[in-house]
């Protein structure tokens, strides 16, 4: 079973990390996914640029409209994304227990229904 794992980040939050302390940050995440890469359990990770650089595509009347954003409603946005590919929902979520980030804030997980090339219900 494959399942997308999501942190949540906000400037207040980054600007409180002091500047000595990211390059210990980054070492136990890197620790984390070379971990999980090795053991084949985690498929892919991504770290996304903050909200500033973001931007929102909307077709109206057959046309794209491209805007910065997102405009947020909340603080918040989502910061980083990992795919796992477990056997159950119980080991999808003792790995998110593991990201460095759990300690500090929340991990979001979520069944991937489907996928292009990715079936779910696939044997392990």
């Amino acid at each position: 079973m494959r399942f997308l794992a999501i942190i949540y980040g906000n400037r207040d939050f980054w600007a409180s990390v002091p500047p000595e302390e990211w390059p210990v940050a980054i070492a136990a995440q890197d620790a984390f996914n070379d971990k999980h890469r090795r053991s084949g359990e985690l498929v892919a990770s991504f770290g996304l640029a903050d909200e500033t650089q973001a931007k929102v595509v909307r077709v109206r009347a057959g046309v794209p409209v491209v805007t910065d954003g997102p405009y947020l409603e909340t603080r918040e946005y989502i910061a980083s994304s990992w795919i796992l590919d477990v056997p159950s929902l119980e080991r999808a979520l003792e790995i998110a227990a593991e990201i460095p980030f759990a300690a500090k804030g929340a991990v979001e997980v979520w069944p991937i229904a489907h996928g292009d090339g990715v079936d779910p219900e696939r044997p392990r």
